[in-house]
Formats: C-alpha cells, structure tokens, sequence
C-alpha cells in the first residue's frame, strides 16, 4: 500500500504541475486581443426575451433599449426606443434619451 500511495501522489503532483504551467502558456478564453472595436469586444447584449433586447456599447459606454411594437408577435424588428450614458452612472438620476415612434 505504501508503494501505491507514492505513486499516486506522484501522479497527482505531476498533474497539478502540468495544469499550472498549461494555464500560464494558454491564452485567456475570453481574450479581447482583436481590440475593443471589433463586434466580439464592443458589444455586450445583457438581456434579450425575443421582444426586447438590451445591448452595451462598451466602446461608447452606452446601453441601448431595443423592443418590438406594442401588438406584434414575438420575432418582429426590434426598434431603438431608448439610450442611457453610463458615464452618469452614480449620479443621484439618470436621464435616458427616449427614441420617439417614426409615423
């Protein structure tokens, strides 16, 4: 029993040694290598039901407000009803920028 216990304790080591040093020669999984201006880092869609959508711009600091028209089933064209600058965040009120209904 001995004799199994060193080896097993020598598998164990020679694993954690190896999974350490793969962790510090792989890239993270969520690089933002190719910048900020491209699609993959510069939007983030926090929250979306199939008839609203809300999406950072993180380039901008902005946070967008996307729904469909009041009626309409789900899987219609999202519009932009509404905008917030995070850059006010903190403040004792935020004001967001309504987008007004086209005719």
């Amino acid at each position: 029993m001995n004799a199994r216990w060193k080896i097993s304790a020598g598998l164990a080591a020679a694993l954690a040694i190896g999974v350490a040093i793969g962790m510090s020669i792989a890239p993270p999984l969520h690089s933002t290598a190719q910048g900020p201006d491209t699609p993959v880092g510069r939007y983030t869609v926090v929250h979306t039901e199939g008839t609203n959508m809300i999406v950072t711009d993180n380039k901008a600091s902005t946070v967008y407000y996307y729904t469909i028209e009041p009626g309409t089933e789900a899987g219609s064209d999202l519009k932009l009803r509404a905008s917030l600058d995070l850059t006010q965040v903190g403040k004792d009120v935020l004001k967001p920028k309504l987008f007004k209904k086209n005719p």
